[in-house]
């Protein structure tokens, strides 16, 4: 069966009518799966010499972390509450926004602002509104003693949608000031928007759903990169970024994106670009059969690593510190259905040369450095755990 075809296993309306009635029709048509030419990602070679020290437990489903200047940390439970933890004391911090916690919408990330010494500004992106219309929000509040005053939204997905899933959303902080925000795809079929799959909004360069956006620190617009397009929109052709950062020496942004059945991807973000999302792909739709008719194209950036079996990437830190010199430069990446926390270690032009995985038997939501130079990372478990990776 040629690639045409196979895609029209899951493209057309009538011979999904027919496979709702006759799945071991669809299992012959759609058995062949898109070629991957990357190393299966289940064969990367394991680490060793590591131990995982449990720092803090009873987590309901940690989603972000980060650190107060005061060395205090500050973590997000998807549910929607936000603690601040220091040693053995936790407390919850109010002032959260309301959050729409059905499905995969919850409480997401939390990032300071980059002059939060000054003025105590807090970020947070949640899923917002409720089952039949809910979309990405952020919101910010000035952190005074154990809670976030004067929390208001700042910003909101323009395209509200009636599926639970795919929400991204990771934040990156540019030298200007502005902040990059993820926004998933929206769902996976037969999630729709307007008439079609709301996942092909992600090529839609009008639209905020499968994107990354940048906005100024108080939600407004900077400017699109390509003229006349929507004014947020950063890079289009995401399908659910959940790890994003900017290594501070190169000036590079990275982020790590979930595929469908296989297909997720590390990519270099840059303005303007289109990263292919759902029209060029790796990934195979859940039915069987590939999810785009190609796996490049020249309009298209390529991605610099795709993992197939899925890792499931979920949070994304560029260690710098001196705990482990022989780390410096390196991409770290969670993996919820991997279990693992991956070691991506790029060259000077940011190709991908060596990759190494950590077993940690957990799903891993987030990955950030340490103000100690350790790496920590986060459990995605109703006791999940924040967890410190030391020799």
């Amino acid at each position: 069966m040629g690639l045409s075809a196979m895609n029209r296993c899951t493209s057309s309306p009538l011979l999904r009518a027919i496979a709702a009635s006759s799945i071991a029709f669809l299992a012959i048509a759609c058995a062949q799966q898109v070629p991957i030419p990357y190393p299966p990602s289940d064969q990367t070679p394991v680490m060793s010499g590591l131990r995982l020290v449990p720092v803090v437990d009873r987590l309901d489903h940690p989603w972000a972390m980060t650190w107060l200047p005061d060395g205090a940390m500050l973590v997000t439970e998807r549910r929607g509450k936000l603690w601040r933890i220091e040693g053995n004391r936790r407390t919850e911090i109010s002032g959260v926004p309301t959050v729409f916690a059905s499905g995969q919408g919850g409480l997401f990330d939390v990032a300071l602002h980059p002059r939060f010494e000054q003025n105590r500004w807090v970020y947070l992106s949640f899923a917002r509104g409720e089952a039949s219309a809910n979309a990405l929000a952020v919101a910010r509040g000035r952190l005074e003693g154990d809670a976030l005053v004067g929390t208001e939204v700042i910003f909101e997905v323009a395209q509200k949608k009636s599926s639970r899933q795919h929400f991204g959303s990771r934040f990156v902080w540019l030298p200007d000031g502005t902040l990059l925000v993820a926004v998933g795809d929206g769902g996976n079929p037969p999630a729709s928007y307007q008439g079609a799959y709301i996942r092909e909004q992600a090529q839609n360069w009008q639209s905020h759903i499968g994107k990354v956006l940048r906005m100024t620190e108080d939600g407004k617009p900077v400017g699109a990169p390509v003229a006349g397009r929507d004014p947020y929109v950063y890079s289009i052709g995401h399908r659910n970024i959940q790890g994003m950062v900017r290594d501070p020496a190169t000036g590079r942004v990275w982020a790590t994106e979930h595929g469908s059945q296989g297909g997720d991807e590390l990519n270099l973000i840059e303005a303007g670009k289109n990263y292919g999302w759902p029209v060029v792909s790796y990934s195979n739709e859940y039915g069987g059969g590939p999810v785009a008719r190609v796996t490049t194209r020249p309009d298209v950036e390529p991605p610099r690593t795709v993992w197939t079996p899925s890792i499931a990437p979920s949070g994304l830190a560029i260690y710098t510190a001196d705990r482990f010199p022989e780390w410096r430069g390196n991409l770290f990446s969670g993996g919820l259905r991997g279990m693992e926390v991956r070691r991506i270690v790029l060259d000077r032009d940011g190709k991908v040369t060596r990759e190494e995985r950590l077993r940690t038997e957990r799903r891993i939501r987030d990955v950030r450095q340490g103000p100690d130079g350790y790496l920590y990372v986060l459990t995605d478990e109703p006791e999940g755990a924040l967890i410190r990776i030391e020799r």
